[in-house]
């Protein structure tokens, strides 16, 4: 972890996690180099206290500070780990969240596309409620990106892809959709106007979703072929915007 004052010009590192043993530790369950591999990722610092901050690690869980970085404390409760292996799912090594979205409307809310399922946590609770339970079974609540609404905490959109044994993650049966919940996951509905209805093998990367701030909401994602597509409409219809650039890692909005 980094941390620049002056606009990105220089950076130092910061807060004990870069020399503490288990972060290490826990960044090694995966042996892929980055991009693809280990990361820290989904930095959020609560806009009502700079020294509350979390994050996200993969492998590694989530983790919270409440004095600007010099101590962390691990954030897992109620969380899956994959099934199948003996996986201890008190340890953080295990745990793999893609991405932590907190909601600009109300901070204590927060969101997570985790490898297990799609997660909100509401503090002051240290448990995670698993969501996606309520998505198609069909589709499952597997995935990498997602986004909340602005203004309103109950909305959410995801992009899922197959989470069988299929390499990399695509959508599944080749059918990509976003799912939005407007009731802070009690249920989903599929928003695919505009998308291929077959043939469309998309991965989304954790980072290459995003949304604006206008009003209806516009809502935008790349893929690793090159694509991006964008709805204006708070996803009822999409548009692919621009083709044939190299693999998207990551998207982000601005007014200019």
């Amino acid at each position: 972890m980094f941390r620049t004052g002056d606009g990105g010009d220089t950076w130092a590192p910061f807060s004990s996690v870069n020399d503490d043993p288990k972060y290490r530790e826990w960044m090694g369950t995966v042996q892929d180099g980055t991009p693809d591999g280990p990361k820290m990722h989904s930095i959020i610092v609560d806009p009502r206290d700079a020294k509350h901050m979390y994050f996200g690690m993969s492998g590694g869980g989530v983790h919270e500070t409440c004095d600007g970085g010099a101590t962390w404390k691990v954030l897992i409760g109620g969380m899956d780990v994959v099934e199948g292996f003996g996986f201890d799912p008190k340890l953080p090594t295990f745990h793999d969240p893609h991405v932590l979205r907190m909601c600009p409307s109300n901070p204590n809310r927060i969101y997570q596309q985790n490898h297990c399922g799609i997660y909100r946590i509401d503090r002051p609770s240290d448990t995670w409620v698993r969501i996606g339970k309520s998505m198609p079974k069909s589709v499952g609540d597997i995935g990498f990106p997602l986004v909340v609404h602005p203004r309103n905490d109950n909305t959410a959109w995801v992009f899922p892809m197959d989470g069988t044994q299929v390499w990399p993650r695509v959508s599944p049966e080749g059918k990509p959709a976003v799912y939005v919940t407007k009731n802070a996951g009690k249920t989903w509905q599929k928003q695919n106007t505009g998308m291929p209805k077959s043939q469309a093998w998309w991965t989304v990367k954790r980072q290459a979703m995003t949304g604006d701030a206008c009003d209806p909401v516009g809502l935008y994602f790349g893929t690793t072929s090159g694509e991006v597509w964008m709805s204006r409409d708070e996803g009822k219809k999409w548009a692919c915007i621009a083709a044939h650039l190299p693999e998207i890692y990551a998207v982000e909005t601005a007014h200019v």
